[in-house]
């Protein structure tokens, strides 16, 4: 990074200065000014890709930088008298003023005073790189919604039909029998197709008349080449209905089986999540779909979801539409029974952290742009009062249930219970979305070296899903905490913190000690180091988590590449 050696000069379109900035947006929100006067020359440098990064800030002993963000452009500020804080994130304005007892929030009221802002930051953004790693430009929609905001102003709840009930597996023949479906692909994996899950599937399908093929090669941790060998089985087999028997693994491989079968000529990277694939919405229609989950976690039964490692890159990726979303998901208790003890723990945790991240995500009317055409609203949209229910009635379910679920395979109660939690938060979360935890998962499972987890049957190192997203939790809700800092205290507490005495300001070491605790308590790995990560692979992890802009600027505290290395440093031990 070098320093302009005139910086004002340097971009003369960069105006009004930082000065004129911070007096518009005090008077705007008919604030004070700061009683010590601004630095009057603040430093511009220049990344070797065009980003600029403005440093203005105070000469003080003892004082700390403050993120004064602008769109993509980074403003530090300290102030003797009176700390600031002004995000945007993703075209929100929103001001935030600290004091040592803690974080309060206001918004701008005057629409003079957002306009002015707003005007300043589209001016500022102008000037940002529009590279992928360092701008989110590309997920943007270019103009206005209808509606004329840059903000969403509405959200959509889809749900797949959900059926619960011990024993519910076998009514399947029926159910495909009344759809009229006369070809089925029955999808499960190597390990599954010899338990009694998948033989009561066949059972049930074959007293109905179904006719029906086989396909057990789904791979636990899916890759591109694993997906498109199954879209290939898929189109080759001209299938009018589909079953997917398994975990998310199986749920998700057949999700992408059905869309490419049902768009035979598109390519691979046409509805993977941009940046590294097209993302282009899903407008084919596509054959029934049901879901027979046998692991406790992804909820993949009720989302439009389907994620795996894209090879070539060493990260994990996705496909996200409603569209592809099971037509029914069978959630029947009894198949829990089958899984280890270690299956269950790392798919509650899955449960655990859709729970955490869907409830502290950005609300859904933060989240930008707002699309110009419902099509292009995303199945991900940012927190909402329908999925804060499911979030926060599944977290509940998994604090009181999981460590039995764990420590007693016989607990029927206990697992039975958390198999329908996975369901609460699948709904939950595929609608409001994911956000750190899972984002900095992805390169954790994709750039995993010699690590085989217990008590799973794979001849492939393996990290599970749902270890790689809650071993970042503690360091992330610490992170996150400055925003929304109640519910955070409100997810400890269901955890089982004490908060009666707990301060604002400390929502986000409360709900990390808790997490701690409870991972402690059922013998989790201690950290990222016990994995076979080291402090010199975190410019790769940081590089791997670049990508998952889908999930990551859900985040109630936008990120920068620094802190996403400091969060990963934290996670490499949690005790």
């Amino acid at each position: 990074m070098r320093t302009l050696s005139n910086p004002l000069a340097a971009r003369s379109n960069l105006q009004p200065n930082f000065q004129q900035l911070v007096l518009w947006g005090l008077v705007g929100l008919g604030l004070p000014a700061p009683s010590s006067p601004l630095p009057p020359h603040p430093q511009v440098y220049e990344r070797p890709c065009g980003v600029l990064a403005i440093e203005a800030v105070s000469e003080l002993p003892g004082k700390k930088k403050n993120d004064l963000r602008l769109g993509h452009v980074t403003l530090p500020s300290a102030l003797e008298a009176d700390v600031f804080l002004l995000k945007t994130s993703r075209d929100r304005i929103g001001w935030q003023w600290g004091w040592s007892s803690g974080w309060t929030r206001r918004t701008a009221m005057a629409a003079a005073a957002r306009a002015r802002v707003t005007h300043l930051l589209r001016h500022l953004q102008s000037t940002a790189c529009q590279c992928p790693t360092h701008s989110h430009t590309y997920s943007q929609v270019p103009g206005l919604s209808p509606s004329g905001k840059t903000t969403d102003y509405a959200f959509e709840m889809a749900v797949s039909n959900i059926r619960y009930g011990a024993g519910v597996t076998k009514e399947v023949g029926m159910d495909l029998q009344n759809m009229g479906a006369k070809n089925v692909c029955l999808m499960t994996d190597k390990n599954l197709s010899q338990l009694p899950p998948v033989q009561i599937v066949m059972d049930s399908l074959s007293k109905n008349g179904i006719s029906f093929q086989v396909y057990d090669n789904v791979r636990v941790e899916p890759t591109d080449g694993s997906f498109m060998d199954a879209i290939e089985f898929a189109k080759k087999g001209a299938f009018d209905a589909y079953v997917a028997v398994g975990g998310g693994s199986t749920m998700d491989t057949c999700k992408a089986a059905n869309l490419y079968a049902c768009s035979p000529h598109s390519e691979f990277l046409d509805y993977v999540n941009a940046p590294i694939g097209k993302g282009k919405p899903v407008t084919v229609p596509l054959k029934p779909l049901i879901a027979v989950p046998t692991t406790s976690g992804t909820g993949s039964e009720t989302t439009g979801v389907a994620i795996f490692d894209y090879e070539h890159l060493k990260v994990k990726t996705g496909i996200a539409s409603r569209a592809i979303k099971p037509t029914l998901g069978l959630v029947d208790p009894l198949h829990t029974l089958h899984m280890p003890c270690q299956v269950v723990a790392n798919s509650g945790f899955d449960v655990l952290c859709h729970a955490l991240e869907s409830y502290t995500a950005i609300p859904y009317s933060m989240r930008s742009p707002c699309p110009s055409n419902p099509i292009q609203r995303p199945a991900y949209q940012g927190s909402n009062p329908i999925s804060d229910i499911w979030a926060v009635h599944a977290l509940r379910i998994v604090a009181k249930y999981l460590k039995r679920a764990v420590r007693n395979p016989d607990d029927l109660e206990a697992r039975s219970s958390m198999h329908l939690a996975s369901a609460f938060a699948g709904i939950g979360f595929g609608n409001a979305g994911v956000h750190l935890c899972h984002g900095m998962s992805y390169p954790i499972s994709g750039l995993v070296k010699t690590y085989k987890a217990k008590e799973y049957n794979v001849d492939h190192p393996l990290v599970p899903h749902g270890l790689s997203v809650v071993l970042t939790s503690p360091a992330v809700f610490t992170f996150t905490a400055q925003m929304f800092p109640e519910r955070h205290l409100e997810t400890a507490e269901i955890l089982g913190a004490n908060i009666r005495t707990a301060k604002i300001q400390d929502a986000g070491p409360v709900l990390a000690d808790a997490l701690r605790k409870f991972l402690f308590d059922l013998n989790v790995d201690d950290g990222l180091a016990a994995l076979g990560y080291s402090k010199d692979d975190i410019p790769s992890l940081v590089k791997g988590t670049l990508p998952q802009e889908r999930v990551t600027k859900l985040a109630p505290r936008a990120q920068s590449e620094e802190d996403l290395s400091a969060l990963f440093e934290a996670s490499m031990k949690l005790y």
